[in-house]
């Protein structure tokens, strides 16, 4: 298994470029964003690699960083989506921003990404929720329902409060997956005892920031 690869960068196309390691080219898939950060043809290079053997087929997928890299193989355990649709989902969104969304339950958010329709990314967010608010908000948040009771928490970890925030915000016309990131941040900030107004009022301070 290919896990990294460090060498010259020989060329870069729609979608991969070819790495030039000892002589030896190796072509890698990638986002765009991976792309747009390998610089100058000629340049030295470094990737974290996803190998994925086939029967027909070696594909060697190329991150830029382990965030994305685990991001891809993340969405991949949900039905339906495969390494092309991962990988045009972090062309569209870095991976803060695909879980933020997920967290959110901003599907919407994820239709950016070519070849994602309402029903696959409606898809991603269920089956990725807990998991992404896990990674977004921390373990407690994914602690087991029961223990959660008592604490004024919704099913997704979020206070009634912090609930309501988001939604307030959302009524004001931001995204959903944008007003959750500015009232967990003014959560974070004011404590767990914050209310109601106090969430919205540090929220709308973060998406003015």
């Amino acid at each position: 298994m290919i896990a990294k690869l460090r060498g010259i960068l020989d060329s870069v196309a729609d979608g991969s470029a070819v790495i030039d390691v000892a002589g030896v080219g190796y072509l890698i898939f990638a986002s765009s964003r991976t792309l747009s950060k390998l610089g100058d043809r000629g340049g030295e290079v470094s990737v974290h690699v996803e190998t994925h053997v086939r029967e027909d087929h070696i594909h060697l997928y190329g991150f830029a960083d382990k965030a994305e890299q685990e991001t891809f193989r993340m969405l991949q355990t949900v039905q339906g989506v495969g390494a092309k649709a991962a990988l045009s989902i972090l062309s569209a969104l870095s991976p803060d921003e695909i879980i933020r969304a997920v967290a959110a339950g901003d599907a919407k958010m994820l239709t950016r990404a070519d070849g994602v329709g309402p029903k696959l990314a409606g898809r991603i967010v269920n089956e990725l929720k807990d998991k992404a608010v896990n990674v977004s908000l921390g373990a407690d948040v994914a602690a087991p329902a029961s223990s959660r009771k008592g604490k004024g928490l919704s099913p997704a970890g979020e206070s009634a409060a912090v609930a309501d925030a988001i939604s307030a915000l959302v009524n004001l016309g931001y995204d959903r997956s944008i007003a959750y990131g500015a009232v967990h941040a003014a959560a974070k900030s004011a404590g767990a005892d914050a209310g109601l107004d106090q969430l919205i009022t540090g929220g709308l301070k973060e998406l003015a920031s």
